[in-house]
């Protein structure tokens, strides 16, 4: 069953605007500039467009990530109705709603945790009192969906294969049951069968708890094989949206690049 909310849809962006500082007292450069798209509850976004044309950078704002030197300039943002710029308290609960997979995760966890303390993280961090075997049998439960041995529990992230440590990651931002997922490249060192079973688990929760979820891909086969709604994004500007890589509408600076999508 669905779990009830008090946003209108997912994520609101209206004219939203991101600058990255460029190292201590450097200047700032506008990576994101005036972008707007609304994804409701239940949706399917894909990010696409090229190197450096701000999706990871709208990805981390969106999920609260604590990403140094990025700030909300202008415009608006809301991840279930909460604030994207200057969130306040309200970026504890922000994290809360939002599992984020940043960009290479696997490589990202920590090294002195246990996979399972890693993937149990979100929940130990905001109840201490938890009890361990709620939890244990929580983490058993993601790893056996993600096609992860249950052994794998008690290893630390450098013992396992690239591929195995993106699961570890994906599992960590799906433990807390998100209203939403932000995944940049979800299924990254994936091989066949295994990226079968992440994509299962990202649309059963889209199914049984409305889970909408914001990828950055430019993979035509993962906007596939999700069936989703795709925003292309260059030099910072949004230059096409439709649904899938065959129905786009574009704007006329964007008409050139339809190869963005073509790979």
């Amino acid at each position: 069953m669905a779990r009830r909310r008090d946003a209108d849809v997912a994520i609101d962006c209206s004219d939203l605007s991101i600058a990255r500082r460029a190292g201590r007292g450097g200047a700032s450069q506008r990576v994101v500039d005036g972008v707007s798209f609304r994804l409701d509850h239940g949706g399917i976004l894909a990010l696409m467009g090229p190197t450096g044309s701000g999706k990871s950078s709208l990805a981390a704002v969106l999920a609260g990530a604590d990403e140094a030197g990025l700030t909300v300039v202008g415009g608006r943002g809301l991840v279930e109705g909460i604030p994207v710029r200057r969130p306040g308290r309200a970026h504890r609960q922000l994290t809360y709603y939002a599992g984020y997979l940043p960009q290479s995760a696997g490589a990202r966890l920590p090294a002195r945790l246990t996979v399972a303390e890693v993937i149990g993280e979100p929940i130990t961090s905001r109840d201490r009192r938890v009890s361990p075997r709620a939890l244990a049998v929580r983490v058993a439960s993601l790893l056996d969906e993600l096609m992860l041995p249950l052994g794998a529990a008690a290893k630390y992230p450098y013992e396992l294969s690239a591929g195995m440590r993106q699961r570890v990651a994906l599992a960590r931002s799906l433990v807390l049951q998100p209203r939403v997922l932000i995944a940049d490249e979800l299924f990254a060192n994936m091989d066949v069968e295994v990226r079968k079973a992440a994509r299962a688990a990202v649309l059963r929760r889209r199914k049984e708890l409305n889970m909408a979820t914001l990828i950055v891909t430019n993979e035509r086969d993962v906007v596939n094989e999700l069936d989703a709604d795709v925003l292309v994004l260059r030099a910072g500007h949004a230059v096409a949206f439709g649904h899938g890589t065959q129905d786009l509408l574009w704007t006329p600076s964007g008409e050139a690049d339809r190869r963005l999508v073509s790979s």
